[in-house]
C-alpha cells in the first residue's frame, strides 16, 4: 500500500502562497491537518481519535483546521478567507463550525453551494458538481471580526 507523505501538503496548506486571507491588519490566518484514527479505549470500545500528520495511507480520513485571530486594534471587516484543497485531498463536507462557506469547483474562478455548481463534462455537457470537485473552499465573513476575536473553521477530505 502506498503511503503519502502530508508535509508538504500541510507545508502547502499552511503556506502564505496557499491559503489566501484578504490582507487585514493585525489578522493571522493558520492552519492544520490531523488524520482521524480509530482507537480503541481501555473498555474495549472504538472510538475515532485525531491525531497530527506526518503520513498517511490513502483512505486516511482528514480535518483540515483554520485558526484566525484578529490581533489588531480594530475590527476587521469584509474578511474573506480562501482555502485551496490540495491536490492529494479530496474535499468530503464541512466541519460543524463551518456549513456557510462556499465552494469552488473550477480552480477558486467562482464560488457557490455545492448544489448550485455545475462541471462540465468532456463532451460539453454539464452535470452536478460533487465533494470530489470541489478545488478551492472560501469564508466570506459576514460580520466584523472584533479586535483580540479569533475562532476555528474547518472541513474535512480523505487521502486520494
Amino acid at each position: 500500500m502506498r503511503i503519502i507523505s502530508l508535509i508538504a501538503t500541510l507545508a502547502l496548506i499552511t503556506a502564505p502562497s496557499a491559503l489566501y486571507a484578504q490582507a487585514k491588519p493585525g489578522v493571522a490566518v493558520t492552519s492544520k491537518i490531523q488524520v482521524v484514527k480509530v482507537v480503541t479505549d481501555a473498555k474495549g470500545e472504538k472510538k475515532n481519535v485525531l491525531k497530527d500528520v506526518a503520513n498517511a495511507i490513502p483512505g486516511d480520513p482528514l480535518v483540515i483546521w483554520v485558526y484566525f485571530k484578529n490581533g489588531g486594534a480594530a475590527p476587521a471587516t469584509s474578511f474573506v478567507i480562501n482555502n485551496p484543497v490540495n491536490p492529494s485531498i479530496e474535499f468530503t463536507g464541512f466541519g460543524d463550525n463551518s456549513g456557510w462557506a462556499l465552494v469552488s469547483v473550477d480552480g477558486g474562478k467562482t464560488f457557490g453551494t455545492l448544489a448550485a455548481l455545475k462541471v462540465q463534462k468532456s463532451d460539453k455537457t454539464f452535470r452536478a458538481a460533487a465533494f470530489a470537485d470541489v478545488t478551492n473552499v472560501r469564508w466570506a465573513f459576514p460580520r466584523p471580526i472584533v479586535a483580540a476575536a479569533g475562532g476555528t473553521l474547518s472541513f474535512y477530505g480523505i487521502v486520494k
